[in-house]
């Protein structure tokens, strides 16, 4: 007997590489190996828990799930495994929360995914918890009747290479046993009841795949991963009540009153579910992740003024010399210029200058390469001012995080700086609250540009913003942007109008006068906005309230099988009010892509989820030789949002029983001015709008 105590953390990686199926050139295993951390007489384990993208897609595209149902996963999952996996002759730690065992595979129950083993010779174990004693151990085995689930296994590691492919299975197999990966990141609960017309790979599991992995390398914001994270906890209980409703439905007669309240009640959470989801796949989607807004919140606190009352100008220079510090007093610091007595204190680091400020404080940065490892996170009104030409004053971000610049204050002004980002996940600069004027500034993005914030204010004025992988200005609903004489150019989208897939929030204050917008890949100028119905939304309050009592009525039709139909009569049920709510449905007319194809409004897309129910329109630009009809064009597109919006404020606000309201709260007119602007060279034009 051989048993010892640890830490949880066993185990420690020593190797990032690895094969999907090993290489069998020459013999031995192709596969890496795990070196144990603790109990040093532990044996090595296989090293596959850190696969790449294409490996795991291979296999489950390829050997285990091809082009099954949802209702088939286990199936399939159950046929890989008796092509590839030993019956017996493996060893494997076992390993659960309070202890860790050496166990010997001595049979395997393909259709539950379980393995029947006895504890090997000589007996190893780890403990984690000093109450556990041995004959816990034993109990619970025999309690288990000697079967563990596959995903309780980590392969012990053989060099032999006979059992790369039983550790490849178990590691395959486990993400679908509902532990560890596959049920983290790939299985729902609620997937089974996903309809079976459909491919569950290409589905379900291809996109969540990928968001997994993008996540794993930094390519989705910290908010949304938590916003992600949330939804999925929200389904899977609102999904567990349903389960619960539909469980407690009697298989006979639904004439009374209690059965039928359940049908409701059913119908009502059901309905919350595909809510839930149609979020969650909207995250799931990397074109409707980048096209949909997500609400951030920033913890940032403003500090507020000195106690002594006092404003501190703060020099920021590597190096002081004579001549420099004499050109400073003589152009930024000199009391007859400011007006009065100032107090100055010098840095040599950028961050720790940004970081001491307090409201109504003023930095000023010296010409030279200052390296960031970190985020700005303003939270005060400051001025950050750069002493030169922008292209002297170069801040440069290094190290992994969100942003680069993080700005909540009341009123901050950056100027005569260039910002150069590396290896954020979101935008360069983000402005989550206040309001922020950038002047002539050089911002040398890697991601996203600029970020303006629902109910943030953003003026940009004789700016040069390029490289952003994704839109150069990111606009959200109720922000206002200014932008003044900018060159947009050599990103993705110059600029994006984004909305929010079921908050209803204003259109966005937007002036853009003289702007060039060039050279981007996609559209000068995207907009995200509803496709509405103009007339058939205008139902009255009562005649949803007649489909709800309708829909009461409805749910006696079932006699028999009622929780096995549940969900056939929600279906037929949605498709009743799809009817009764849109008489117009079935008399879509296509819509014209850019590309001579055409899709119907309102039928189901097979590549992006069910909430959307258009693509991109394009309105392309090469044949219009005045640059004044794109202005136009985009003003005119705005204010036709911003009509749609108020109507659709007005009718809320009808629903909630207020039927007169103040002319300044409804008309929310939106001051939009868009002239002067130049787009060239855009990839696919100057303008488009993203319809859903």
């Amino acid at each position: 007997l051989l048993c010892s105590h640890s830490s949880p953390g066993l185990f420690q990686d020593d190797d990032d590489s690895c094969s999907d199926y090993g290489s069998r050139d020459k013999p031995g295993s192709g596969l890496g190996r795990t070196v144990p951390d603790g109990n040093v007489l532990f044996p090595d384990i296989f090293h596959t828990d850190r696969l790449l993208f294409y490996e795991r897609f291979k296999a489950y595209q390829d050997y285990i799930l091809a082009d099954c149902k949802a209702s088939e996963v286990k199936e399939f999952t159950a046929e890989y495994l008796e092509k590839v996996l030993e019956p017996s002759g493996w060893q494997a730690i076992w390993r659960t929360n309070v202890f860790e065992v050496v166990v010997e595979v001595v049979d395997v129950e393909y259709s539950s995914l379980k393995a029947v083993v006895q504890f090997s010779e000589p007996f190893l174990c780890e403990l984690r918890d000093s109450t556990f004693t041995l004959e816990c151990m034993q109990e619970l085995l025999e309690l288990k009747e000697r079967r563990i689930p596959l995903q309780e296994l980590w392969v012990v590691y053989d060099e032999s290479g006979d059992f790369d492919q039983t550790a490849l299975a178990v590691e395959h197999v486990s993400l679908l046993c509902f532990k560890r990966f596959f049920y983290q990141c790939i299985w729902r609960t609620w997937d089974e009841e996903e309809e079976d017309d459909f491919d569950y790979f290409v589905r379900c599991v291809e996109p969540r795949l990928r968001l997994h992995y993008d996540i794993l390398e930094h390519r989705v914001p910290s908010g949304l991963v938590a916003d992600y994270q949330n939804l999925l906890s929200q389904c899977e209980e609102v999904y567990q009540r349903f389960l619960n409703v539909r469980n407690s439905i009697p298989s006979g007669d639904l004439d009374s009153e209690v059965e039928n309240v359940s049908m409701v009640e059913g119908l009502k959470l059901y309905e919350e579910i595909e809510h839930l989801k149609k979020k969650i796949k909207v995250i799931e989607n990397p074109l409707l992740r980048y096209v949909f807004g997500y609400q951030k919140y920033s913890g940032l606190q403003a500090k507020g003024p000195r106690p002594a009352g006092t404003r501190i100008t703060h020099v920021v220079s590597s190096t002081v010399t004579t001549n420099l510090l004499q050109a400073l007093i003589r152009d930024k610091l000199c009391p007859e210029s400011c007006g009065k007595e100032l107090e100055i204190q010098f840095h040599s680091d950028l961050l720790t200058a940004v970081n001491a400020c307090y409201e109504g404080d003023r930095v000023i940065i010296c010409p030279g390469h200052y390296v960031v490892y970190g985020v700005f996170c303003i939270a005060d009104s400051v001025e950050l001012e750069g002493y030169g030409l922008p292209d002297d004053i170069v801040i440069e971000k290094r190290g992994k995080g969100d942003n680069f610049v993080d700005c909540t204050g009341a009123n901050i002004r950056i100027s005569s700086l260039k910002l150069v980002q590396h290896d954020a996940v979101e935008g360069i600069l983000n402005v989550h609250h206040g309001k922020t004027t950038l002047e002539n500034c050089v911002l040398q993005c890697e991601t996203t540009g600029i970020t303006v914030r629902t109910s943030a204010e953003l003026l940009m004025k004789k700016s040069d913003l390029y490289g952003a992988k994704g839109a150069g200005v990111e606009i959200y609903p109720g922000s206002t942007c200014t932008l003044l004489d900018n060159g947009i150019h050599h990103c993705k989208e110059g600029i994006l109008v984004k909305n929010f897939l079921d908050e209803h929030y204003d259109i966005p204050k937007i002036t853009m006068v003289n702007n060039m917008i060039h050279n981007n890949e996609g559209y000068g100028v995207v907009l995200v906005r509803p496709m509405m119905p103009s007339d058939v939304k205008d139902a009255s309050a009562e005649r949803t309230k007649g489909i709800l009592l309708f829909l009461e009525k409805t749910a006696k039709i079932s006699k028999s099988g009622t929780a096995r139909n549940f969900k056939c009569f929600c279906c037929f049920t949605r498709l009743l009010v799809m009817f009764l709510l849109f008489p117009d449905l079935g008399n879509t007319q296509p819509v014209q892509l850019g590309d001579g194809t055409s899709c119907v409004e309102g039928s189901r897309q097979e590549e992006l989820p069910e909430c959307v129910t258009g693509e991109l329109k394009l309105y392309e630009q090469a044949g219009i030789a005045e640059q004044a009809e794109g202005n136009d064009e985009i003003a005119n597109e705005l204010g036709a949002t911003s009509v749609k919006k108020s109507q659709m404020q007005k009718k809320r606000l009808s629903e909630l029983g207020i039927t007169e309201a103040d002319d300044n709260l409804m008309s929310q007119e939106i001051f939009v001015s868009i002239v002067g602007n130049q787009f060239k060279w855009n990839g696919k034009g100057s303008f488009g709008t993203f319809l859903f």
